[in-house]
């Protein structure tokens, strides 16, 4: 199996446990209000073993005991928290639909592209995409073709913002040419591939394709796994000292 998979299986269990923990609080908060509703029923005045008080000619009810308060109280507040909770994740996991990161985005004209990364000395970045777009015409190592996933298209490819250690954004050092994450050292080389440091891969990437008009569209809206250690497709060891020292 290729290293470089998908992960949206993750988003489809985190789906499916939002659901079913919502699911749950409903069936949950249900029995409850059932359960309260025949305790009223039985307690009314004319129904049968219902005890009754009265004062002064009217039928005094019952009045709700502290235990009954708190459990009412902490039903509403797990059904609230849940409904909350599962449509803040169901939002967060929802692929955007306004051109923003988690969609379909529209990078450029790949002319235009290339000369950003002639400008950018090595690499051109898309803030709203959370993407580098890097040169890429190396080779196939090991079981990685960038080629066959769809991740270059007419020497191009797009790279993941995101440090694959702790998340942080890894920002691209000119001297060296490299990749180099300032918050623990993590090193990778132009294509994302792993170099140095506690990454356990390489950069997270996304699909590219060009359309008839030359249009690069990056697909964000599926991150796929970077490669593993000891990818190696372009074989350029650091051109100048680095901007973060090693770990």
């Amino acid at each position: 199996m290729s290293p470089l998979l998908a992960i949206s299986s993750g988003t489809v269990a985190a789906i499916v446990v939002v659901l079913v923990i919502d699911l749950f609080a409903i069936i949950f908060g249900l029995s409850f209000v059932r359960a309260r509703r025949a305790e009223r029923e039985a307690t009314q005045p004319g129904a049968a073993g219902a005890p009754s008080r009265v004062e002064g000619g009217r039928t005094a009810s019952k009045p709700v005991s502290r235990r009954d308060f708190f459990r009412s109280s902490l039903v509403a507040s797990l059904l609230v928290f849940s409904a909350e909770f599962g449509g803040a994740t169901l939002a967060f996991l929802w692929p955007s639909l306004k051109g923003g990161f988690g969609s379909v985005i529209a990078a450029g004209k790949v002319d235009d592209i290339k000369g950003a990364i002639s400008e950018g000395k090595g690499v051109a970045y898309f803030g709203q995409g959370r993407f580098y777009i890097v040169p890429w015409s190396g080779h196939s190592s090991g079981d990685v073709n960038y080629e066959d996933e769809g991740l270059t298209a007419q020497g191009i490819m797009p790279l993941y913002q995101r440090c694959v250690h702790l998340g942080c954004r890894v920002p691209w050092c000119e001297q060296s040419q490299w990749f180099e994450c300032p918050c623990h050292g993590s090193k990778y080389n132009q294509a994302g591939e792993y170099q140095l440091g506690p990454a356990p891969r390489g950069l997270d990437r996304f699909t590219i394709q060009i359309d008839n008009g030359g249009n690069v569209l990056v697909d964000t809206s599926l991150v796929i796994l970077g490669p593993p250690r000891g990818t190696n497709t372009i074989d350029e060891p650091p051109q100048g000292p680095f901007c973060v020292a090693p770990a």
